[in-house]
């Protein structure tokens, strides 16, 4: 979290790192907005009140494809207005503003920039002070940090529309509306390091937009139109299956986070919790540490620690946005796991295991476990036979660096990632550090898969080790 206070204004940027997701508080003389806001929107409202002031806009840069926005919640609560750029084509009560259009809030105002390409209806929100100085560029992902937006996912939405057009769009958009701003404005983006809404992002989550005209590769003044398209455009893969759905429901409406958590806080015994599983087809989720689900697990449950990128793995692997889910996490941890879903659009968690593993093992109810090796007993191994190492990192830093004799089967592309696998063969498995390993090897285990066995510590063990011949290092040219 962090926050300017600007002569009479405050700014506070609200950064949530499961999503690597920046929403925005702004607040001068009383009234406030909120840009971007995600699913559960109380923080906000608490924000205010603690402020004595009151929520006037919330304002979108676009109708976004990695989480659902908490839009229609907060204005439920707090009625403000809802604001979109122009060509938003809202399905409830909305004001699709006109470019350069101004809304005041307090001493300050809020002017729309029109910056179609990452989607059409994209726009940046400009703050203007009291005294009439630009001062903020709120640039949703149009702009990111060392960074621009993907033009390639309102495609998936309207077919119509090819990312050759977009990214011709964004180029425009960027040239004509956001380079010719001032040096000194500070840049808010939507998204840092670890959002799939852009292919090479920093780390940083705020800059100033003359530093980002220095270094940002996509900045560059003396870019052509071709050149442009061709920089955005490598390196992108296949986006999330759940994207599409979270734009729809971003524009369509969904259930309130009020009725999503009434329906998944339904805690379970033992007996009932597999009664419903065996009944309603759910998915269970085990959200514990890897090594800890590692010893013992509920059998066909599936390993997505809440500790990582928790909703965004889920978005990616489960294909079915209102599959049923089944919850199995650490005591006193169940809502967070019910609303970190629910930002993704998986609003239909059925309940939890009360009591949390522990109860499921004192019932006496069956249990499984997946093997481990550390990268010591892997080399002995590697040394003594010919055998089939599995990478299941993203192809870019399967590209980057490798052992020579890994296969890279990317955990982003499961279905295809699974025929690399025989069944009937030893496979030892793993990603960077141990995450997305379990994960895979848990959906492979519910899948009749016995043969699998993790590598503790991934290829960061694996690396520091110095018992395995590594490919030469070489930079990715993208992080998706």
């Amino acid at each position: 979290m962090q926050q300017s206070n600007l002569a009479k204004m405050i700014i506070e940027q609200i950064y949530t790192g499961c999503l690597a997701h920046g929403a925005y508080y702004i607040e001068s003389n009383g009234e406030a907005a909120i840009i971007d806001p995600l699913r559960e929107v109380e923080p906000y409202i608490k924000k205010a009140t603690e402020n004595n002031a009151v929520i006037k806009y919330i304002f979108e840069t676009h109708f976004h494809a990695d989480f659902v926005s908490g839009h229609l919640d907060l204005r439920k609560k707090t009625g403000a207005a809802i604001v979109y750029g122009p060509d938003a084509a809202c399905q409830f009560d909305c004001i699709s503003a006109v470019d350069n259009q101004e809304f005041k809030l307090g001493e300050i105002t809020i002017r729309v920039l029109h910056t179609p390409g990452h989607t059409m209806e994209s726009s940046c929100f400009l703050l203007i002070d009291e005294t009439g100085k630009e001062k903020a560029l709120f640039s949703g992902d149009t702009l990111f940090i060392g960074d621009v937006g993907r033009p390639d996912l309102a495609q998936k939405v309207k077919a119509e529309l090819t990312e050759d057009m977009l990214a011709g769009l964004l180029y425009d958009s960027l040239r004509n509306k956001i380079m010719p701003l001032a040096n000194d404005i500070i840049v808010y983006p939507a998204h840092g390091a670890g959002s799939a809404c852009g292919k090479n992002m920093s780390k940083e989550t705020t800059d100033t937009l003359g530093n980002q005209k220095k270094v940002n590769y996509a900045l560059r003044q003396d870019m052509t139109r071709e050149e442009f398209k061709e920089a955005v455009l490598t390196g992108l893969v296949a986006p999330p299956s759940y994207f599409p759905l979270n734009v729809l429901m971003n524009i369509q409406g969904y259930d309130s986070i009020d009725t999503v958590l009434q329906r998944g806080k339904h805690a379970l015994s033992p007996n009932a919790f597999e009664a419903a599983a065996e009944e309603t087809d759910a998915i269970v989720i085990d959200t514990r540490d890897p090594q800890l689900f590692a010893k013992a697990f509920i059998p066909n449950s599936v390993n997505i620690g809440i500790d990582g990128n928790f909703a965004t793995w889920v978005g990616t692997l489960i294909t079915d946005i209102k599959h049923k889910i089944l919850l199995v996490t650490e005591e006193g941890r169940e809502e967070e796991a019910i609303t970190r879903l629910a930002r993704v659009g998986y609003d239909f968690c059925i309940g939890y295991l009360e009591g949390g593993f522990n109860a499921w093992q004192n019932a006496g109810k069956q249990v499984d476990c997946i093997k481990s090796v550390t990268v010591n007993e892997l080399a002995d191994k590697m040394a003594q036979n010919n055998i089939h190492i599995i990478d299941v990192r993203k192809k870019s830093e399967y590209d980057s660096e490798h052992i020579l004799e890994a296969v890279n089967a990317p955990l982003d592309f499961m279905n295809d990632s699974m025929t690399k696998v025989n069944k009937n063969e030893t496979a030892y498995i793993h990603c960077a550090g141990g995450y997305r390993s379990m994960i895979f090897i848990s959906i492979l285990k519910a899948r009749g898969f016995n043969n699998l066995t993790d590598v503790k510590g991934g290829f960061k063990a694996i690396k520091e080790s110095n018992q395995f011949r590594i490919t030469d290092y070489v930079c990715p040219s993208t992080m998706l």
